[in-house]
């Protein structure tokens, strides 16, 4: 984790700006081609692991305001919502930075040791990014809760995918703090989050 300064950085003048609005949030929902994924188990997995690497690529998504200060960590965990028996849903946080091979049964593990807590704590929530589904609905935009005092993690919603001309497309929000980020490093997360989806798929296919 590093301080950025401000003051110098390109975006000084933006955080000054948005930084005391009373909802300083930025929020966009994309179709996103996911064809290479289709059929793909766990489906809800190889989606959250090409969200995160295309998040942790953008310095942007990987900065938090913390106090006075804006840091920028290394690399960002997720925490997503997992489904209880009896409607609600607990947290599970997750590292998304090894591997595929090496991530899918540390997740699973990780899922199952969540739903035996059943508990919304989270370890420093301020380095997350905070992830939901909405599996049951294909929605085309979204409004989240918002917390007093505003926090600054992204957070990244799936809704439910459908067939479309031809391709598999998944309902795809993400909303930012606009202090940090703008529409274009929300739009490089689409891409990169596209890229990624064929990207596992190919490997997959490959066996590596």
């Amino acid at each position: 984790m590093k301080v950025i300064d401000m003051e110098k950085d390109p975006r000084g003048a933006h955080y000054a700006y948005f930084k005391n609005f009373t909802s300083p949030y930025v929020g966009l929902t994309v179709p996103c081609d996911i064809t290479a994924l289709y059929g793909k188990k766990p489906f809800f997995l190889h989606l959250l692991y090409c969200a995160i690497q295309a998040a942790n690529s953008i310095p942007e998504l990987r900065r938090r305001i913390l106090g006075d200060q804006v840091v920028e960590y290394e690399c960002c965990n997720s925490s997503h919502t997992v489904a209880l028996p009896d409607e609600t849903y607990c947290y599970c946080e997750l590292d998304c930075s090894m591997d595929f091979g090496s991530f899918l049964p540390y997740a699973m593990e990780q899922v199952e040791k969540a739903k035996a807590a059943a508990s919304i704590e989270e370890h420093d929530p301020v380095s997350l990014y905070f992830v939901s589904s909405v599996p049951w609905a294909s929605f085309t935009a979204l409004n989240l809760p918002i917390p007093d005092p505003p926090f600054s993690n992204p957070q990244i919603t799936f809704g439910k995918a459908y067939w479309q001309d031809g391709k598999y497309l998944l309902p795809l929000s993400l909303t930012v703090h606009h202090g940090l980020c703008d529409g274009i490093h929300m739009a490089k997360f689409y891409r990169l989050f596209e890229d990624n989806c064929k990207q596992l798929c190919t490997k997959e296919t490959q066996g590596s």
